[in-house]
């Protein structure tokens, strides 16, 4: 997993959700993020050299797969993602993937084209999410956001603030729900709103773990209590 420097949420949830998955491991490359906004300086953090460098390192620990496990772009673009793995790949010879890039392809295992969306974001920032995901063919129907920009205070954010905003966007009954950043603490609370609502809560955390395991031969509904993400969209 590549890891913003600020992030103190994924480690501790991919360790939780992997804990009952035996022979599997996850290991963690980090780099420097302290902002969520479209200011040049914040927009910089996310060149391809730094995630290529951490990555190169996590490819020394022989790694079977390698996520970008954050939501950049979600406003830089798709492109953008699909072109930093392809560069992972090419550079260290093990395949990756991305959060963003996970999500989409739940979304489609799932038919999903409208859905609901979650995040602590910035107005620009969940403007540009919304229309990313449009272009890709998803349709938001229904968002909410905290407009906050210090990476680090995501994590901050308390269960029953998150779950409320689910609350209010499945209300548009959307097809599935997303809580859209990596330092989010909402991954746990994906099961309980699921039952809850009857509305599948996709979580970036989650998509990033969902994912890797497929990339590294492991069947993800080994992954249990987290969510319908690890049994509904699994071939």
């Amino acid at each position: 997993m590549l890891t913003p420097s600020s992030n103190t949420v994924l480690e501790p949830l991919t360790a939780a959700m992997l804990a009952g998955v035996e022979g599997v491991t996850a290991h963690f490359a980090r780099f420097r993020v302290t902002e969520i906004s479209l200011a040049d300086r914040a927009v910089a953090q996310f060149d391809d050299a730094r995630l290529l460098e951490a990555a190169a390192l996590l490819a020394d620990a022989r790694v079977n797969a390698i996520a970008w496990n954050g939501t950049s772009a979600g406003w830089l673009g798709f492109e953008a993602d699909a072109r930093l793995c392809q560069r992972i790949a090419e550079a260290t010879q093990i395949p990756a993937t991305s959060s963003v890039l996970a999500l989409e392809e739940a979304f489609r295992a799932a038919g999903v084209t409208r859905f609901g969306l979650v995040t602590p974001y910035v107005d620009d920032i969940q403007d540009r999410i919304v229309e990313s995901f449009r272009r890709r063919g998803f349709e938001c129907v229904a968002e909410r956001h905290l407009g906050e920009r210090v990476n680090f205070a995501f994590a901050e954010v308390p269960a029953g603030t998150i779950a409320a905003l689910v609350r209010d966007v499945a209300a548009a009954r959307p097809q599935a729900i997303t809580t859209f950043c990596t330092n989010l603490d909402a991954a746990a609370l994906a099961a309980p709103l699921e039952r809850e609502l009857g509305v599948p809560v996709y979580d970036t955390v989650s998509a990033a773990v969902w994912k890797s395991l497929r990339i590294a031969g492991v069947d993800p509904r080994r992954v249990r209590g987290w969510g319908r993400l690890f049994t509904d969209t699994t071939p």
